[in-house]
């Protein structure tokens, strides 16, 4: 197996928009600080993992709908790929429990759990949507086990509805969809911008949460806009791309309104860097 096979299995690149959840939990708690880079490592593994173990999940449906993904083609064997996704939960937990103590640990383990609950068959019930928003939700908790978890919940919230918005749309990316899924999405995602954009903190913090919240309406709610009108399985992934790429920015703004504005543009930063590499490697 060459790298790039790895990088393909996992959707490599498409992990920048992770260690976003992280900070801006852990911001919220007001507990950012050296833990904060291992938890984000430890969510890193356990994304790669649920990439990996849904494409091992998905082989027989991707050798029909995407022959090129690495396991249909070939260039995965399905039990390297369940052995890809077993290691790298197991490194995700492992890490999480090392940086953050029992407090860590008590989140990573559901969220691991989460995650392949959605891969071995949630993703195809009606509960797939939120399944995949509590993975975000616990995600965002896990940089806030350090501290008060209950002042990352507003966070956790705001990136879960983002992430139901993007896995609804999902759902449509192969064989397109109608306009009520990218339209109910879209009038989500303007909810999801004004709950980020809003701040008690002052001008200051609160123009910068605005801004940076305003970004990622534009980014993400302009392909939402041209998938309602036109629901082709082109614009619906075009769509799931940019709620992908875009959620740094969203991070960015929930990291603006608890008032690190540093660590809002670093995060926000990676939206960019992820479109780019969303041109090389598929973030779907």
């Amino acid at each position: 197996m060459r790298l790039r096979d790895l990088v393909d299995l996992v959707r490599a690149p498409a992990a920048l928009s992770v260690p976003g959840d992280v900070v801006a939990g852990a911001a919220a708690a007001r507990v950012l600080g050296p833990r904060t880079p291992a938890l984000a490592g430890a969510s890193v593994c356990l994304y790669w993992a649920g990439m990996a173990a849904n494409d091992w999940a998905d082989r027989g449906v991707d050798a029909q709908e995407r022959p090129e993904r690495p396991i249909p083609s070939g260039r995965v064997s399905p039990r390297l790929a369940l052995g890809i996704a077993a290691g790298l939960t197991a490194a995700g937990v492992a890490a999480a429990g090392l940086a953050g103590g029992r407090r860590a640990l008590a989140v990573a383990a559901p969220l691991a759990g989460a995650v392949w609950a959605y891969d071995l068959g949630g993703k195809d019930t009606v509960a797939g949507p939120a399944l995949m928003a509590a993975c975000r939700g616990l995600d965002v908790l896990l940089g806030a086990s350090a501290g008060r978890v209950r002042s990352a919940v507003p966070a956790a919230l705001t990136v879960a509805a983002h992430t139901y918005t993007v896995t609804a749309l999902s759902r449509h990316e192969v064989q397109g969809g109608d306009r009520q899924v990218a339209t109910a999405t879209l009038a989500t995602t303007a909810a999801v911008t004004l709950a980020a954009g809003a701040s008690r903190g002052g001008v200051r913090r609160g123009g910068l949460a605005a801004l940076l919240a305003g970004w990622y309406a534009a980014q993400y709610g302009g392909v939402q806009a041209r998938a309602a009108a036109d629901p082709a399985a082109a614009r619906m992934r075009a769509a799931v791309a940019a709620g992908i790429t875009g959620l740094p920015v969203l991070q960015g703004a929930l990291v603006a309104r608890a008032g690190n504005a540093a660590g809002a543009l670093a995060v926000a930063a990676a939206a960019p860097l992820g479109r780019r590499l969303a041109r090389r490697v598929s973030p779907t």
